[in-house]
């Protein structure tokens, strides 16, 4: 079973930044492609920026120019580097698997995600 641990999370003030981690055992990570996706209260859930093995990325237009994702295989991690948050970020982040067309694949299991919520 895949286990997926992000961290990173918090309450930050709008225009704040926050930095999101994903985690895995093994080469889970280094070998699939991967993606951050969100859960706002009441929504469904939804994938928010994807990167290849080779570091190719793509974005929801809600976070083009304000997120960035990114990745390193030798420490089978990716990360969520959030810049000017504003208070519809607020959602539970997880990352998982996306496809080779950088659409959602996510494996059969999620991790507990971490809880963003911003806020003045």
């Amino acid at each position: 079973q895949v286990q997926l641990v992000e961290s990173g999370g918090g309450l930050v003030q709008p225009g704040g930044s926050l930095r999101l981690s994903c985690a895995a055992a093994g080469s889970i990570i280094s070998f699939n492609y991967m993606g951050w996706y969100r859960q706002a209260p009441g929504k469904e859930r939804e994938l928010i920026a994807a990167i290849t093995s080779g570091g190719r990325t793509n974005y929801a237009d809600s976070v083009k120019g304000r997120f960035t994702i990114s990745r390193d295989n030798a420490k089978s991690t990716v990360y969520l580097q959030m810049n000017s948050l504003k208070p519809e970020d607020t959602a539970v982040y997880y990352c998982n698997r996306v496809s080779v067309h950088l659409a959602p694949y996510p494996f059969d299991s999620w991790g507990q995600g971490t809880q963003v919520t911003v806020s003045s």
